[in-house]
């Protein structure tokens, strides 16, 4: 299948995941597009900040809101999201597999990289998500029965991703 979806329960750990699984794509000569995350936790804030990373060599964008030491709820701010998105649509050509750090809320309802991953998919470009366990079930109603789980282990991933190279240039 070319789509695929990691998900690990806990904080930050499917965005480590993934950005050490495209470290391992990218050392073995896959060209990227897409974002992998960062979160730098601040000690005098409840909730950290989201670096994306956008692939495969920048910018990297804040894409949380600084609302002070007491915010609660989401800290996204949608539009630097979607500046994220059309960096990665712009890059598309030139890539092997598209990687989406997060299939998020605005991923649920239709929007953020939403379009990015049907166009990676219309190109017949592989295409892997880091998923929230959250919204597992939403990622799976968007694929419709395309979309396979991998083991969160960077090794696997890096494994499955090399496989679909292959495959789509045999």
């Amino acid at each position: 299948m070319m789509l695929a979806c990691v998900s690990i329960a806990g904080k930050g750990l499917t965005d480590a995941c993934l950005a050490q699984a495209v470290a391992l794509i990218q050392a073995q000569g896959l060209r990227l597009a897409g974002t992998v995350q960062s979160n730098l936790q601040r000690a005098d804030r409840r909730r950290c900040d989201m670096d994306l990373h956008i692939l495969p060599d920048g910018p990297v964008l804040r894409i949380s809101e600084d609302r002070g030491a007491h915010a609660r709820g989401c800290l996204l701010d949608a539009g630097v999201l979607e500046t994220a998105v059309a960096a990665t649509l712009d890059r598309l050509d030139r890539a092997d597999l598209l990687v989406v750090n997060k299939f998020g809320k605005q991923e649920v309802e239709g929007r953020g990289f939403v379009p990015v991953i049907a166009e990676a998919l219309a190109r017949d470009l592989p295409v892997l998500v880091g998923v929230n366990p959250l919204n597992h079930g939403a990622f799976h109603t968007f694929a419709d029965g395309m979309a396979q789980d991998l083991v969160a282990a960077p090794d696997i991933i890096a494994a499955w991703a090399v496989t679909q190279y292959r495959d789509r240039a045999a």
